[in-house]
């Protein structure tokens, strides 16, 4: 099953989230093959304020442990943690179901 997990940091903590980054990357790299998609979330300034990660895991216990495990998270960086399950509709470019009926409105560009 797919959830995504979006964590945001607490204020004034980009100094720690950047000391923890090489034990977050190798932890990742540990589940490389589980996650389909991980970055950092970013400010308006370009500045990294928190992570998004899609995971393919079998349920949400292993979500949730998987969350709790990451160095980020033991170092108390975050102020929030959101684990929801996650369907995907798109892949690479295009829908992986069937394709949605027309659109009666054309999407803005």
């Amino acid at each position: 099953m797919m959830f995504m997990i979006m964590c945001t940091d607490k204020p004034g903590l980009l100094e720690t989230r950047m000391a923890i980054r090489p034990q977050h990357l190798a932890y990742l790299q540990a589940y490389e093959e589980r996650i389909l998609v991980a970055g950092p979330l970013q400010n308006e300034q370009g500045k990294s304020c928190g992570s998004l990660i899609l995971i393919e895991v079998p349920d949400r216990a292993a979500a949730e442990g998987f969350a709790i495990s990451d160095p980020y998270a033991k170092a108390d960086l975050f102020e929030s943690v959101i684990i929801r399950p996650f369907k995907q509709v798109i892949k690479d470019g295009s829908f992986i179901e069937n394709k949605p009926l027309k659109m009666s409105v054309s999407p803005k560009e």
